[in-house]
């Protein structure tokens, strides 16, 4: 008798969904509720994963001006190689992170290069950024982009390892900097997720991640869409939850800061799979008052010297 593993199959609908986005550059799982605007019905100025959007459906924004909206710069988007931002993001971690010269900094979940590429300036010639992803196609596409990176910075300082969140392809204590990206909620195993990051910081080490997050449980009509799920939202944990993992990994300095303007946003700009979710909620209720963008900050205790040294 073979006994089904929940983790390992949300894993995979998971990983499955992405290597859509990677291939197409539209969450192609849309056509999956009538509702959806299938690939072929995309705006034509889209660039995001889902006809424009954010990492939770096809909306009438587009990737650039949702980065916009969420804290990066119009530089910033006009530096990076093209079709890096898939309009994945729900926060701005490189910025979290405050970066200096010669620190290494490790993306969980890094898919097409979006932070990386940020990342690899800021750390400079003598540092590294490593991205970290479990979806091949979207590692195949970072490695494409690395040499465009590379011409137009003259720098090579980037990488990107095959492997999962809970299992990083990594040393212990070889990070000065972990950030992330709205990719912690997609992990079955959250609390690992969080022990991984401890394991890999250098004492003194820094987290820096920006995820989508739970005020309140969601109700079960929502919970139970797979659009939600790779739509970042079916398996995003509680706020408290979250503290609790990153304080149980043994971090320190945990600080919490709720970002709501993500969530009013996607609702506002007509996003399909955000529609599906109003009208599974209790009447006069928003999903804002379940969802949340969040900024998460911690240290791992120590003290290291300049720039991890």
């Amino acid at each position: 008798m073979t006994t089904r593993n929940p983790g390992h199959d949300v894993r995979e609908t998971v990983r499955e969904g992405y290597s859509k986005i990677a291939q197409s550059g539209v969450w192609l799982g849309v056509n999956a509720h009538p509702d959806f605007q299938g690939p072929e019905t995309a705006p034509a100025k889209s660039s995001g994963c889902c006809g424009g959007g954010g990492c939770c459906g096809p909306t009438t924004l587009d990737a650039d001006t949702l980065a916009e909206r969420i804290g990066y710069s119009a530089d910033e988007l006009a530096g990076l190689p093209e079709g890096t931002n898939m309009g994945l993001s729900c926060g701005n971690p490189t910025a979290l992170a405050s970066l200096r010269p010669g620190e290494v900094v490790v993306d969980l979940g890094s898919g097409g290069g979006f932070d990386i590429f940020l990342a690899g300036p800021r750390v400079g010639v003598h540092g590294r950024a490593i991205g970290i992803d479990m979806t091949p196609d979207m590692l195949g596409k970072a490695r494409r982009n690395t040499a465009a990176y590379s011409q137009r910075t003259g720098l090579d300082n980037v990488e990107f390892r095959l492997g999962e969140i809970e299992h990083l392809p990594l040393a212990d204590n070889s990070a000065d900097v972990v950030i992330s990206n709205c990719v912690i909620n997609l992990s079955p195993d959250k609390p690992q997720v969080w022990r991984e990051i401890a394991r890999v910081l250098k004492p003194g080490g820094r987290v820096a991640v920006s995820d989508l997050a739970l005020l309140r449980p969601l109700p079960v009509e929502v919970a139970d869409m797979i659009e939600a799920w790779i739509g970042c939202i079916a398996g995003a944990a509680l706020v408290s939850e979250t503290q609790r993992a990153a304080q149980e990994a043994g971090l320190t300095d945990i600080k919490l800061e709720t970002k709501p303007e993500y969530i009013e946003t996607m609702t506002g700009f007509n996003d399909p799979l955000y529609a599906r979710i109003m009208a599974a909620l209790p009447k006069g209720s928003k999903p804002s008052d379940y969802i949340t963008s969040l900024n998460i900050t911690a240290t791992k205790p120590g003290r290291t010297g300049c720039c991890g040294r």
